[in-house]
């Protein structure tokens, strides 16, 4: 364990960023169950009884098939770029009109999504999620509950949220999507009536904005039928830490650095909600014209 602590902060050390994200991936399996750094322990919870490098799972041979893996990755991203943009001919993706992001057909589909809700904070609310009705959609079912930790600290609760995993190509390095070719956002969903927000985490150039966000509200109408929601990027305006920002921008649609895409609801209702989302992709409306639905100016 110390001797993998010391071999990734000496790639760091050197200014190597490149050998410090290849050492982290290829020692990820051999790390798998153990922590280089202390993990957030509420009050009052037990610390843990081992110490951290006695979970590590030192495995030669995990090592090398992992390699191979991250190889062939690296090999079919080299295709897809010499190919064209995603592995496609320049002409189909500038003549792209729709594009589906995530579909939900098999348990592999749910495995890029993650959940979470206000029990990380101590809070009661419940969430699940699973495959629909003959395995055609995600559904997301749980139980909100508004009850406040009686921690001393937390003054807000009720929450539950799902949310994509971050894509990462060969080495663990970072993937970004690049939307700049569509406008809007567009689902297939069936909720219960319940109001949901729909968030875009982007990558920040700064420490300062890890927390920036961008949000519009979703509404369902319940009921049996299905409904397909068109949300424009125009309409997504800028939060960080839970507070509208005054300096609104767009998003960069260009820069493709939309990381992850989440669904929360928040609505302080409690009781139980469900929400079965069918695709999630990606539309060029050519009668859509607004740039940005709010104001913007220059600091002085």
């Amino acid at each position: 364990m110390a001797l993998a602590v010391m071999l990734l902060n000496g790639a760091s050390f050197h200014g190597e960023c490149c050998r410090h994200k290849v050492l982290l991936s290829l020692l990820g399996p051999l790390l798998s169950h153990s922590k280089l750094y202390s993990s957030y322990r509420r009050p009052g919870a037990e610390p843990e009884k081992k110490l951290s490098w006695q979970n590590a799972d030192f495995s030669f041979k995990k090592g090398i098939d992992h390699l191979k893996t991250q190889l062939r990755l690296l090999k079919k991203e080299t295709q897809d770029y010499l190919q064209g943009p995603g592995g496609h001919p320049v002409s189909q993706r500038l003549l792209e009109q729709t594009r589906v992001l995530w579909q939900f057909r098999s348990q592999e589909d749910l495995n890029k999504w993650v959940i979470s809700s206000d029990v990380e904070i101590g809070g009661k609310s419940k969430v699940y999620i699973k495959l629909g009705r003959n395995n055609q959609a995600a559904l997301l079912y749980g139980t909100l509950n508004t009850e406040v930790p009686r921690d001393g600290e937390t003054k807000y609760s009720g929450y539950c949220s799902m949310r994509s995993r971050p894509a990462v190509g060969s080495f663990n390095r970072k993937k970004y999507y690049d939307w700049s070719n569509f406008n809007s956002l567009y689902l297939r969903v069936r909720g219960d009536g319940r109001p949901w927000m729909v968030n875009i985490y982007t990558d920040p150039y700064f420490s300062h904005q890890k927390d920036d966000l961008y949000s519009y509200f979703m509404f369902t109408r319940g009921g049996p039928y299905w409904e397909e929601i068109k949300i424009p990027f125009s309409k997504f305006f800028l939060s960080s830490r839970g507070r509208v920002q005054d300096y609104q921008h767009p998003v960069w649609l260009d820069k493709a650095t939309a990381l992850t895409l989440g669904f929360t609801i928040g609505d302080k209702v409690d009781g139980p909600f469900q929400l079965e989302i069918d695709f999630i992709g990606l539309l060029n409306d050519r009668a859509h014209r607004e740039e940005f639905a709010y104001e913007t100016y220059d600091k002085n």
